[in-house]
């Protein structure tokens, strides 16, 4: 995964101007972010759905809030991650980003919802949150609001969802020779060694790693890699590394293979993502 020397720590900033509540339950703030600009973890009694308009972020949090067991999702314009409330995260920018920050009441988590997740930004999601957004001291019309807040509200519940976070092992509780493999994995993406050999360095049976993967991480091992691989991918993307090195750097022999495999994904190709900067 790409890593930056220096992150820039913005402050959180007053959230009572944002707050949402049953009358107002969607409220949107938007800012222009620089790279490596970094909010420090923090949590909400609201939930979150964080999207940049453009750019590119890197969004962790906890998967059950309270639980401490984070996973980390990179975050493109066609996407966004629902943070449930309470829990814990942080945001960091890997791409000049216009972002937007919408805050829902807690009363509007849809059922069963009590994990974050990754969604699919659809064009209606996209207009809306934009329609929503208003400076601090100059709201809409109350019925427009409302309208259009019910919309957002609708547009999320039935938005696809899709796995593109990078979930690694509970640190304190979380199997040690499993996070030792997801380490090293994130750490030599262009490796493209078997969950076998993987797991012979780590002293353990391919059997064992297999079942530990499943069990923690909810994944099997090659689904986990492919996020592992989008995660290292899209920042080289962003910052104009052409589609065939960022293939070779993550590990496939041929462009076409790896494309397929981030449109499949992404629901873009790589070359959407290339050099792509905020205005």
């Amino acid at each position: 995964m790409a890593k930056h020397t220096k992150l820039k720590l913005v402050p959180i900033g007053d959230t009572d101007a944002f707050t949402p509540n049953r009358k107002r339950p969607v409220r949107v703030r938007a800012r222009s972010m620089q790279m490596d600009a970094h909010f420090e973890p923090h949590a909400h009694g609201w939930a979150q759905l964080a999207y940049c308009a453009t750019g590119v972020v890197q969004v962790t949090a906890e998967q059950n809030p309270g639980m401490g067991d984070e996973i980390t999702y990179i975050v493109p314009p066609s996407r966004a991650v629902w943070i449930a409330p309470g829990a814990r995260h942080h945001v960091t920018v890997l791409e000049a980003a216009e972002f937007r920050t919408l805050y829902l009441h807690a009363s509007t988590t849809p059922q069963g919802w009590q994990r974050c997740r990754v969604m699919v930004v659809s064009p209606l999601l996209r207009e809306c949150i934009h329609a929503l957004e208003s400076p601090v001291g100059k709201p809409l019309p109350s019925a427009r609001e409302q309208l259009l807040s019910q919309l957002v509200l609708e547009e999320i519940t039935q938005a696809d969802t899709q796995a593109l976070g990078v979930p690694m092992p509970h640190p304190q509780h979380g199997d040690k020779r499993l996070r030792a493999l997801c380490e090293a994995v994130l750490l030599s993406p262009s490796e493209r060694g078997t969950l076998a050999e993987w797991a012979a360095d780590m002293g353990a049976s391919e059997r064992t790693m297999a079942r530990l993967f499943r069990d923690e991480l909810g994944l099997s091992y090659q689904q986990w890699r492919q996020q592992a691989v989008l995660a290292h991918a899209l920042p080289l993307l962003s910052r104009g590394q052409s589609v065939s090195q960022v293939a070779a750097a993550s590990g496939y022999a041929s462009d076409s293979a790896f494309s397929a495999m981030f449109k499949a994904a992404m629901g873009q190709s790589p070359s959407y993502f290339l050099n792509r900067k905020a205005p």
